[in-house]
């Protein structure tokens, strides 16, 4: 394996691919649930949010979410992974789809700051609008860029959706957030590590999964297809499973090897999801 691609594998995958991609291949037997000590010291933690981070990069703002995404994933682990033929797919709340409002999807606000992107601010805003263009593209939804508000660019700003701020955590080489989260929790969050040599893969292409995230859709091999990786059934499918998916992880038995791109699969369901 290359180091560039081991590097992703290791930033990328912290707890339900870290537990499982080495032990449970597609047609192995599943490993054991993980404990609750076991998924809780998987979990990594930010070091100025105390936000929780699991599933690679998605997040949990407190102990209690925490908890409450153990019980989802311990629910459903005993239960066993859906056994039906499922696709893209968005993540649900309460049993209702995670999304933004149809007048919210059509005006997606964001800022880009200088917290933690010095030098690199303006790669991240090109990077971020060739990430954005793609989901554009491809459903109902508009990320807009508010430029005039990157100087106060932080989770306090409620002019915006969302911020987009750097880190140097080295827990991942990025995370986001759902359309559920608190506007507090709404961070686009780059690792400084992003910024290195992390071919095969882009800044754009890592930003195109992070805004999956963001407009609702979760990993695609917590899916019971991929046979490894399961996270939680707290999710609904819009097509068949695509194992090229841009929310695919590649060390989770997913297919493609190159950058991180929607696939025609990705663009029919964020279609259905916001038409």
């Amino acid at each position: 394996m290359r180091s560039s691609l081991r590097r992703q594998v290791i930033q990328w995958v912290l707890l339900a691919a870290a537990a499982r991609s080495g032990a449970a291949c597609a047609g192995a037997e599943s490993p054991p649930p993980l404990s609750w000590t076991e998924f809780q010291a998987q979990a990594s933690r930010e070091p100025d949010t105390g936000i929780y981070i699991i599933n690679g990069d998605e997040p949990a703002a407190s102990l209690d979410e925490l908890a409450d995404a153990y019980r989802s994933y311990r629910a459903d682990a005993d239960r066993g992974p859906a056994a039906v033929e499922q696709a893209l797919i968005v993540n649900q709340t309460d049993g209702d789809d995670d999304r933004w409002p149809a007048d919210r999807a059509e005006r997606i606000t964001y800022c880009v700051g200088e917290d933690g992107l010095e030098g690199h601010r303006s790669g991240v805003a090109r990077a971020l609008a060739t990430a954005a263009r793609s989901w554009e593209s491809a459903a109902r939804i508009d990320f807009v860029h508010v430029s005039a508000a990157d100087a106060d660019c932080s989770a306090d700003n409620e002019e915006v959706e969302f911020n987009v701020r750097g880190v140097c955590s080295g827990a991942y080489l990025a995370r986001s957030f759902f359309p559920s989260s608190a506007r507090s929790e709404r961070e686009l969050l780059i690792d400084c590590s992003a910024f290195d040599d992390i071919e095969p893969y882009t800044l754009a292409g890592i930003l195109r999964h992070e805004l999956g995230h963001t407009l609702g859709f979760r990993h695609e091999h917590t899916r019971p297809e991929a046979g490894t990786c399961f996270e939680d059934d707290a999710w609904r499918e819009l097509t068949e499973y695509d194992p090229d998916s841009v929310m695919h992880y590649p060390q989770c038995n997913g297919s493609n090897q190159a950058d991180l791109v929607l696939t025609d699969l990705d663009r029919t369901g964020a279609a259905r999801l916001y038409p």
